[in-house]
This record gives C-alpha cells, structure tokens and sequence, in this order.
C-alpha cells in the first residue's frame, strides 16, 4: 500500500493570491501547495481521496490509469471542485464515489448534468454511494473505516485504511471516534499552521497532541497555510518521527 499527497495545501493553495510573505516566496518547491487531496493505491487498486479544483493538474504528473474509487471528506469547494475532470477516467466505466449524504446533495446542486436523465455526451459518469460514519464498507475491495471529525461545528468524515488514517480539515475528533485510530501505523492529518488557533482547523500544537497520544510509526501533516511557516524551518522544530507533507509526497507503508 502506498499514499501520494497530490496536494497539502488549504483551501486558497499556497502561494496565496496577493501575499508576498517568504513562504509565497519562497524557492523551496516543498512551499508551494495545491488544494490538498491523495492517491491510494492499494496492489493495482487506485483509491482518490477527495477531488479539488486543482485535479486536473496534479493528475497531469501521474501514469494514466483507472481511478477505482473516490472517498469524499465532505462538501466543501477545495474538496469536490474537480470532480468533472474525472471525465477521461470515467471512459473506462462508473467511477463509484463514496459520501455520507450532505456531501452527495452538494455535488449533485455542483454537478446536476452529471446526474441528469439525459446526460450531455461526455459527462463523467459518477456513482454516488451513500456511507455513514459508523458502518465500515468496501471500495475496489478495500476495507474502509469512516472516522468523524469536526470541521468547525460541520461534521465531517477521515478514513481508515488498514494501518493508514487520512484526516483533513478536523479541528476536533470526539475520543470514541479516536479510538478507531488506535493501532495506526501511518497518519496523514491537517495542520493549518503552528500555534495560532483556528475556529475551524487544528493547529501543528493540537495535532501534535493527537499525535502524542496515538503514537503512530509516522506522521506527515497536510492542508497547511502559509502561516505554518517554511517547510524546511518549520520540520526541524517537529518530532523525528513527525513531517510536514509536500505535493508529491509519496509513501509506502
């Protein structure tokens, strides 16, 4: 099993529009940030982990190939904006795309002609499957566990995956759905910047307690701001066993 983070930033990306701070400056390509979302592959399976508007492009650097499922997180534009570009992928069949149902109304109002009785030629053809946070399901023959977090006062859905936890835009998780964390080797969570609390994400500070307390083999955060601070400054203040994610990111497990 392998992830590939094919982007870590929040939902303005990094650079911000209009910011001339070091890190929109910055040299580093580990600075630079798409709207975060991730590729699980699993033996010749390939997992989508949410779908930005910035899909096209990241997919652009990846071997064309079946996209055998898509896990949604929720409904926000940084996380479904990209789902049209599923079209080429979709020549090969339905793409089943899994979201508890707040998600699914959403993209069915983004994306009514994809849902149509008479489709347009060339809309993607996405099968929606309703999931819920309790009930563990199968896709492309994987086993899924949704984990709820909240994202602000929005519930929302991580996912785990064997011995991987994927957790985005969480700003808290109830200690009954922590638990389903428990025995994880990889985790995969956002971190909106150092310290400054946020209304609707956690910090490096709250996930590093999450992490403290889980005390998985490794830990790379995503959905990072510019205000995090650069990459190569900020990883040197982390645990050995804890990393900032950057685009392309690529890891075994």
């Amino acid at each position: 099993m392998k992830i590939k983070l094919l982007g870590t930033g929040t939902s303005t990306g990094v650079p911000e529009l209009g910011c001339a701070c070091e890190v929109c400056t910055s040299g580093d390509a580990r600075d630079s940030r798409l709207r975060s979302s991730a590729l699980l592959t699993v033996d010749d399976r390939r997992i989508l982990i949410d779908c930005g508007p910035d899909f096209r492009g990241q997919m652009l650097h990846e071997p064309f190939g079946r996209i055998d499922a898509v896990l949604l997180t929720h409904h926000h534009y940084d996380h479904i904006a990209g789902l049209d570009d599923l079209r080429p992928f979709c020549r090969r069949g339905d793409i089943p795309v899994y979201a508890d149902e707040s998600t699914q109304t959403q993209v069915r109002n983004f994306f009514p002609y994809c849902f149509a009785e008479v489709k347009y030629p060339g809309v993607p053809n996405l099968e929606l499957i309703t999931i819920k946070k309790d009930t563990p399901f199968i896709a492309a023959g994987v086993e899924i566990v949704p984990v709820g977090v909240f994202h602000g006062r929005l519930p929302i859905l991580g996912y785990r995956i064997g011995r991987l936890a994927y957790i985005t835009d969480a700003s808290r998780i109830a200690p009954v759905e922590l638990e389903k964390l428990r025995g994880v080797e990889l985790l995969v969570m956002n971190a909106l910047r150092y310290s400054k609390p946020h209304g609707s994400h956690q910090t490096v500070l709250e996930a590093l307690r999450i992490v403290d307390y889980l005390r998985p083999k490794r830990t790379y955060f995503t959905h990072l701001m510019h205000h995090i601070g650069l990459h190569a400054k900020i990883e040197k203040c982390l645990p050995d066993n804890v990393f900032l994610g950057y685009d392309g990111l690529e890891i075994e497990l």
